[in-house]
């Protein structure tokens, strides 16, 4: 069954609560026409007002995928030949959360920050692969 879009879900990393959606987008051009497909993963600390929010952007360019609907699914991203993700996907978020993470992100920080999710595509993939690969672990 499909999820109601536009609800943030929660996610716990860390001993740390987040809120987190994706969404599509398009960037505006200089006549304020809708020009280049964006996904947009924006990650945000609870509970509100511990930190900014954090904003992974998936803007389109050369061997890069970022699909507004039909044939791929919503919230694909990746490059043509390499590393994807769907961002509807939880594990993908937290692979995304701790890749921006490692790339100097500090959930306590005020205000919003920006990155090119592009910078964090490969490691969050990865990370996710091997995820997947773990045993369940018994509750």
């Amino acid at each position: 069954m499909p999820r109601t879009s536009g609800r943030p879900r929660r996610l716990v990393a860390d001993g740390r609560t987040y809120f987190w959606q994706h969404r599509h987008s398009h960037r505006k051009d200089e006549h304020g026409r809708p020009v280049d497909c964006r996904q947009v993963l924006t990650l945000s600390p609870q509970p509100s007002g511990t930190g900014g929010p954090l904003r992974i952007v998936f803007a389109s360019g050369p061997d890069r995928y970022v699909p507004g609907g039909a044939p791929l699914g919503s919230g694909d991203v990746g490059r043509i030949r390499g590393s994807s993700l769907n961002l509807h996907e939880p594990g993908a978020a937290r692979a995304l959360l701790d890749a921006a993470t490692a790339h100097g992100w500090r959930p306590e920080d005020p205000g919003p920050v920006e990155i090119d999710g592009w910078l964090l595509l490969d490691a969050a993939a990865a990370a996710q692969a091997e995820r997947a690969k773990e045993p369940e672990r018994a509750g």
